[in-house]
């Protein structure tokens, strides 16, 4: 009563084959350019990756099912068949009928036997986004082809649910095979670049290009590595992370100063109260933190340099609501030049609603155009992400927003008051 064509879940190991994947993605990684991976946002680049290689899994569209048919063929019986004809051969004439079974999900898990299995696998043919399954005879009944349409059907879902774990460990793991290939090749370039560095003589260049597109993945849309600026990779010191905590440790223990002590601070201003946060920074930086000063495009309110570099820029600002907040992200992209990386927005909060400006930081920030991903709210008052710079998707600086409550007159006389 069937057309036998192709069996399915048969032709390779689901297992093997989800593995080589990984293996290409690592491959992939360890043949992009030296200068290329160490110029390129890492995050960026391994987004990219791990969605080329991500595997869709199967997902029946039963909701869509139709039959193709029915139409007249010819139906050629051989062997046992054909002698209830009283022939070695015989050709009937019959009818076919196909049902079509619309899936999501890559067409070529239809060819891979999962680790679990039976000995009677579907049978079908798999056309694009389709799945067809072919039923012929010379006298079908509505009945029996019902029942033979749902026991195939049945065995397709079946394979599927087998395939279904397989295919999201491979998902879920994949990001970090290539995190960790992308990160140990970096090392392993930064630490050849340092033994060059060590000769002390020049190296001759090869000129070679900067960009890298993924091969085109069947079904899939098309996806491009992430570009970066041309010329070499040219390696910058960068402030430490311990060494950014520690500021941004030395800025919030003054705040709590500020909020104990309400009739101290209630009448200042802005850049009164910046200045109180650089005496305990510039305590710690010999002298290197200053106020209101020039920076790219504008004046920052709070900036440290080592040794005549930038290795942190800060603006304190009033909460004015969510435009202002707005702005003053942008006023600090303004002030940071490509080599800054390390930011925060002090804000100060003298009106009685904390918990909502509080509640609508994260949002205000990750709607940005220049925003990359959240990092970690680090407290009900403390927030970090990553943004890009300006003109450089693949030079990101770490923002960290630093809300305080600070005193105002009404609380200060209420504590003299006391």
């Amino acid at each position: 009563m069937r057309d036998d064509p192709e069996l399915l879940f048969r032709e390779g190991d689901l297992r093997a084959t989800l593995e080589n994947v990984e293996a290409k993605a690592v491959e992939e990684v360890n043949t992009l350019k030296p200068d290329y991976l160490l110029k390129v946002s890492e995050q960026d680049l391994i987004y990219s990756l791990a969605a080329s290689h991500k595997v869709e899994p199967i997902e029946l569209q039963r909701d869509q099912i139709v039959a193709d048919g029915p139409r007249e063929v010819d139906i050629t019986y051989r062997g046992e068949r054909a002698v209830m004809y009283g022939e070695e051969q015989v050709t009937i004439r019959g009818t076919a009928l196909t049902i079509v079974v619309p899936f999501r999900g890559e067409p070529m898990l239809f060819k891979l036997r999962p680790s679990k299995w039976n000995t009677n696998p579907p049978r079908g043919h798999v056309v694009g986004q389709e799945l067809h399954l072919d039923f012929r005879g010379p006298d079908m009944k509505p009945e029996a082809l019902k029942q033979e349409y749902e026991r195939t059907l049945a065995s397709v879902e079946q394979y599927v649910g087998w395939q279904k774990d397989t295919v999201k460990n491979h998902n879920e793991h994949i990001r970090n095979t290539i995190a960790k290939a992308v990160q140990q090749r970096k090392a392993k370039l930064r630490k050849d670049m340092d033994l060059v560095a060590g000769l002390g003589i020049p190296v001759r260049r090869r000129d070679v290009p900067d960009t890298f597109a993924v091969p085109q993945v069947r079904r899939k849309p098309r996806i491009e590595l992430p570009t970066v600026a041309t010329g070499p990779y040219q390696p910058e010191p960068i402030l430490a992370d311990e060494h950014y905590d520690f500021i941004l440790k030395v800025i919030h223990d003054m705040a709590l100063v500020m909020e104990r002590s309400p009739s101290a601070f209630a009448k200042m201003e802005e850049e009164h109260l910046r200045d109180h946060f650089l005496v305990p920074l510039n305590g710690h930086f010999e002298g290197e933190a200053t106020g209101e000063t020039f920076n790219y495009e504008g004046k920052t309110d709070i900036l440290i340099r080592h040794k005549g570099r930038n290795v942190f820029v800060a603006e304190c600002k009033f909460w004015d609501g969510d435009k202002a907040f707005t702005a003053t992200i942008d006023q600090l992209l303004g002030y940071t030049s490509w080599r800054d990386t390390k930011t925060a927005i002090i804000l100060f909060n003298r009106r009685k609603n904390f918990s909502n400006v509080l509640a609508k930081i994260p949002g205000l920030v990750s709607a940005h155009p220049n925003h990359k991903r959240e990092l970690t709210i680090e407290g009900e008052t403390r927030f970090r992400h990553v943004l890009h710079h300006r003109d450089d998707k693949n030079r990101e600086m770490i923002l960290t927003v630093l809300a305080f409550d600070v005193p105002t007159a009404e609380t200060a006389t209420m504590e003299a008051e006391e």
